[in-house]
């Protein structure tokens, strides 16, 4: 069973499990398909989040909201925070992060190049270091941009991968990619109300359990 976050006529917002492909499969088992199955609804994908990371995400249940929504993304006017535990401590508890980024489609990874050329982007992401602990650290993320694997490999970058995240040069196998979509702010376009959804990870589960006291509320 899928947990609901909020849901009324236009969208569904819901807490995406680890492993769940966030699009349209014919191949896999995916949220949508899922979604669909238990709600009865029509299901529009808005927004994506990789398979091994979990956490709020939103689907429109109507073509009408989808174009809104999809307007309303496109124009930066979802924001969308993140939760993370990197291996190491960053150099600044807290900042902004600047890069330019390439995707190389065939080997489905992103890198940090010097400069701009064709296909390359900016991305930007604000973070605050929350706790710290057995060499690893727990941080917030605030994303400006949104592209493809952005906060993994930012912070891979910058020698602090990700915990569990072997893609991006984590040594750490004992979790998945410990990220998690942490909440999603928006004014609904379509009834103009003010939207804030928060969903909380596993904190029995390691990484997690190690920040439990520090982040619960």
């Amino acid at each position: 069973m899928i947990t609901i976050l909020y849901e009324d006529e236009h969208i569904i917002i819901c807490k995406k499990p680890v492993g769940t492909l966030s699009e349209m499969s014919e191949l896999d088992e995916s949220l949508p398909r899922l979604l669909q199955e238990q709600t009865g609804c029509a299901i529009f994908p808005l927004h994506r989040l990789d398979k091994p990371v979990g956490g709020a995400i939103m689907y429109a249940k109507t073509k009408k909201a989808a174009a809104a929504f999809s307007e309303m993304i496109a124009n930066d006017r979802l924001e969308k925070q993140y939760i993370a535990v990197l291996e190491g401590i960053p150099e600044q508890p807290e900042g902004e992060l600047r890069d330019l980024l390439f995707k190389d489609s065939r080997k489905n990874k992103t890198f940090v190049v010097k400069r701009m050329r064709k296909g390359v982007k900016e991305a930007v992401l604000f973070y605050e270091t929350i706790s710290a602990k057995e060499n690893l650290s727990i941080i917030k993320v605030k994303l400006k941009t949104g592209r493809s694997h952005q906060i993994r490999v930012q912070f891979a970058s910058r020698k602090t991968p990700l915990c569990g995240d072997g893609k991006y040069g984590s040594r750490n196998n004992r979790c998945n990619v410990a990220l998690f979509s942490y909440s999603l702010s928006f004014v609904h376009p379509l009834t103009n109300k003010n939207i804030n959804i928060t969903a909380e990870p596993d904190y029995e589960a390691y990484p997690w359990n190690l920040f439990r006291t520090e982040n619960k509320n």
